[in-house]
Formats: structure tokens, sequence, C-alpha cells
């Protein structure tokens, strides 16, 4: 193989960016509308929010106002602001409350007359009718809980407030935005002429419209939120507060998308940092910021700063949850491709093998997750071959046997997920469920295809017996099939749109540079087949 080969597969082999097989980038959740019920408020720092919002749904978290339970909130990282009347829960009570994500307010600390019942009973119904996918009585509910609110405690009551952000969230989630961000706004005004600019309260309602704003891409304006909340949440509750640190992390967001990268991963480091001293280092917020930022450091090449803090994660989660753990298993898989990129070949591969054996034993062998390992295995394999100049060819043969062995299986697991036998489509509980395996196996498939593409390249560069067109052929028609056929267009099309593009690409470089693929039979209509894919691809890219 000559050095400008060996350096062509080289590239194309570490340049992959690989979705970790267990959670597909764009993988659709169920949208959650967690509105606490009117007589509970949530507990400070109690949830697990990381300060995301976008594919996971939203939350709503509430916050006590004087003397009333009011919902504030995009988020369930949202704060309790106690007043005197409400004495803090003991220790038992405490972690009863944070389990399930709600704390007691006393009745006698609330405001009662008809008002304040119906007030109660129309938002505690709206959000059931919500959760049940009764979306005309819950608007008809929140709206009427808005009235209540108005009529029993005045148009300008923190009630009042309560019941504009609910509605707005409502309209958040029905992405009816126009309805929702006056709503927001006069729930902001309120709260700010009955508390002052400056009160935690306003400040949490500040963050939450700054969410919204984010959503929006509104970048400017989420920034003036966060930064607004961030300096009443600092005043207030201190600089070391786990709170304060998920508003900080919410502005390092907008930030980078500002392309203010620097600023955005001084404020992404300095959130990580809160939480550890907090005692939150091996929590689910603090590993997941720790995950944005590493993904951040191999973006720009800086893959030792990457692999340290990827060692981290892993030792962390290792501490916490032990090896017998899915997300241990994800951090070790992450670790494992950095390890690659850099050359560490041998500690990738006896990550990915462990990796291999959790997830056989915890899910099945016919898991998209198994499947995902399977190709990392393959594309390591495929770098031995390349990487070690003074591989003997009865290795380098033995090693292109078990890479093919390892993308057939994924292939055969992938196909076997998006082609289910009857019986086995009945075991999926949910169509969450299905899209779900749909959407991973897919993504793992397309890593395979494109594996299958090197591998041809691979043999036929180290002269091996055995290399011809169909495998490179039969790839490119898979391929092609998956954004051809119904089944598989949309999630190809909407969730994994870059990561097909980027199989598609390789396995047509790969097929056009090689003269014996490129003249196959057959392989000029594919070539124009997947030009067209790729047109309308771009079509549709423009269009949004």
């Amino acid at each position: 193989m000559s050095m400008s080969s060996r350096r062509r597969l080289l590239s194309l082999l570490r340049s992959a960016r690989h979705v970790p097989a267990g959670r597909p980038a764009a993988a659709p959740s169920s949208r959650s509308f967690s509105l606490l019920p009117a007589a509970a408020a949530s507990t400070s720092g109690s949830g697990s929010s990381d300060g995301s919002f976008g594919n996971k749904g939203s939350k709503f978290g509430a916050i006590l106002i004087g003397q009333a339970a009011v919902f504030i909130g995009l988020s369930s990282n949202a704060l309790l602001a106690q007043d005197d009347s409400v004495a803090p829960a003991d220790s038992s009570e405490q972690a009863d409350a944070n389990a399930a994500g709600l704390r007691r307010i006393e009745d006698g600390s609330v405001i009662s007359n008809e008002h304040t019942i119906k007030w109660r009973m129309c938002t505690d119904n709206a959000r059931d009718y919500f959760l049940k996918g009764k979306l005309a009585e819950a608007e008809k509910l929140f709206k009427a809980a808005l009235q209540e609110a108005k009529e029993g405690f005045g148009l300008r009551d923190p009630h009042v407030a309560s019941a504009l952000n609910n509605l707005a969230e409502f309209y958040r989630l029905r992405k009816e935005y126009e309805k929702a961000e006056p709503l927001y706004m006069e729930a902001v005004e309120i709260l700010e002429q009955s508390f002052g600019p400056d009160d935690i309260r306003v400040g949490t309602a500040l963050r939450n419209l700054g969410q919204y704003y984010h959503i929006q891409r509104r970048f400017d304006q989420a920034q003036t939120c966060y930064e607004r909340a961030l300096k009443i949440e600092g005043r207030v509750m201190g600089l070391g507060h786990p709170d304060y640190a998920n508003t900080m992390y919410l502005l390092a967001k907008v930030l980078r998308q500002q392309r203010k990268g620097n600023d955005a991963e001084a404020l992404i480091r300095e959130s990580i940092r809160i939480l550890e001293e907090a005692g939150l280092g091996e929590s689910p917020k603090c590993i997941h910021r720790m995950r944005f930022l590493s993904l951040d450091l191999v973006r720009s090449k800086r893959l030792v700063e990457a692999e340290n803090l990827q060692r981290k994660i892993l030792h962390n989660l290792e501490l916490s949850k032990g090896w017998d753990s899915l997300d241990t298993t994800m951090a070790a898989e992450t670790l494992s491709v950095t390890l690659q990129t850099i050359g560490e070949l041998k500690e990738s591969e006896e990550l990915l093998e462990r990796c291999l054996a959790v997830r056989r034993k915890i899910l099945s062998e016919n898991h998209f997750e198994v499947a995902g390992i399977l190709v990392h295995l393959a594309r390591l394999t495929l770098l031995k071959i390349i990487s070690d100049i003074k591989v003997s060819n009865d290795l380098s043969r033995s090693h292109l046997v078990k890479a093919k062995q390892l993308v057939s299986d994924s292939i055969r697991i992938t196909e076997g997920i998006l082609n289910p036998l009857r019986e086995n489509q009945k075991k999926l509980k949910s169509t969450i469920g299905i899209e779900r395996e749909k959407i991973g196996a897919t993504a793992v498939l397309l890593q395979a295809l494109e594996v299958v593409g090197l591998l041809e390249a691979t043999r036929k560069r180290k002269q091996e017996p055995g290399s011809d067109y169909e495998h490179a052929e039969q790839a490119l028609r898979k391929c092609i099939s998956l954004y051809n056929e119904p089944y598989t267009r949309n999630v190809v099309s909407k969730y994994l749109r870059q990561q097909y593009e980027r199989c598609l690409r390789s396995l047509m470089h790969i097929i056009q540079h090689d003269p014996d693929i490129l003249n196959a039979p057959g392989m000029h209509d594919l070539l124009g087949e997947s030009q067209r894919i790729m047109k309308e691809l771009d079509e549709e890219k423009n269009t949004k």
C-alpha cells in the first residue's frame, strides 16, 4: 500500500463523527409536561435538570411567592423561594420530596376563597388533560385558571403571574409562540411590581423567559434574560449555589450559539466547578456538562484535553454507578473513540470489549447498542491494519476477516430491527419505543455501511484476495434504500440527516476513487441516484 493511500484511508477512518450507539443524536422523546399541582412546590436543586430543554421536552417548576404556590418555569431546575410562614421539611420528608420532585405547602399558609379552590382545580385538571393528550380541554382549563386568579386575587397578583406562565408554557409546547410571549412578559412584569426587580422570583421568571427566547433562537434576548437572572441569583443565593451554576450553563450555551466560544467554555467550566465543590461532581447534571464540554474540545481538535475530561467522566460514573451501567458504557465508548483518533488502539479495544460484554448482559445480543459497539470494533480493526506498516500479510488478512464479520453482524442486527418479524414487533411496548429503536438502528446501520466501504478500500489497497465491487455496491444500495423507503425516509431526512449525508458521501468517494469498482455494471446509475438524493437533501435544507 502506498503512503498516500495509507494516509487517505487513515484520514477516512479517524475523521468519522460517531453518534454513541445508545444515544441517537436527535431521537425524539416523550414530551414532558410536568406541571406541579397547585398545592406543591419544587425543592431547590432537587431536580436532575442540567439546564437543557431541547429534545427532552420541558418541565414546569414551582416557586413559592408570598402566600401562594406559583408555577414558573420551562425547566425542572426551578428554585423554592420560601417565605417565613413555611417551615423547612425534616430530613426524611425532604428525601421523599426530592424523590417526587414535590414539596408540601401547608394549606394554612395560603389565602383561601372560592376562587383559590377553583384556581387549583383548574390548574391540576388542565395538567392532567395535557398529559392525556386532551389539548382542547387543557387549554380551556388553563384559561379558566387564569380567570379565577384574576377574580379571586386581583389583576396584578402573583397568582395571576402563575396562571399566565402556565398558559404560556402550554402554548410554547404547542409551538404557538406568538401566543406565549406576551403571557410570559406579563408574568414577569407582575412579579417585578409585586416584589421588586431584584427579587429571586423575578430572577427565576427571567431565566424561564430566557429559555423561551433560547428555543426561538433569539439569542440576544435570551442572553439579556440569563445575565439578569444570573446577577439576581448570585446576589440572593450566592456564587456557589447549584441553581446559580444552572443559569450560568444556560448562558454559556447561548454564548456558544453566538460563536463566543471562549466565554462559553469559561462559564461551562465554572458551572462544573461549582457543582463539584457542592458535592455534585457525580450528579447527572455535572456529567452532562462535562460531556458537552468534551464534545466541544473534540470539535476544536483539543484531543488531549478531551481525553482527560472523558477519563474523569468515566471515573465518576464508575464510582457512582459501577461498570454494569449503560451510562458507564456510553462514557467508555466515547473515550474509546477519542483514543482511536489519537492512535491509542490497544486501550480503545479493551474499553470496547468491556462495553460489549456489559451491553450484551444488560440488553440483548440483538440490541442496536450492541450493534454500535460491533461497528466501533470493526473500524478499530481496520485502523490496526492501516496505521501499522509492519503488519504482516497473514495478520492483515485475519484482521480483514474479523472486521468483515463484525460489520456483518452489526448490519444483521440493525436490519432485523428495521424489518422486524411480526412476533418481535409485538414486544415493543409503545410507538415511542419503536421510533427510538428505529432511529438508533438506522444510525448504527449508517456507520456500518460506511465501514463496509472502508473495508473494501483497505482490502483493495492491501491487494488481498476476494476484493470485488459487490460489497461496496450492496452498501451503496442499502444506503440509497434508507432514503427511498417510506418507513426510514423520515428518520433519515429529519433526525439523522448529517449522519446519512456523511455515509453517502463516504461511499461515493470510495467508489469514485477505485476504477475497478467505478466501472462495474450499474455503478454509474447508483452514483447518479446518490447525487440526486444529495441534491434533494440540500434543497430541503435550503427551504427550512
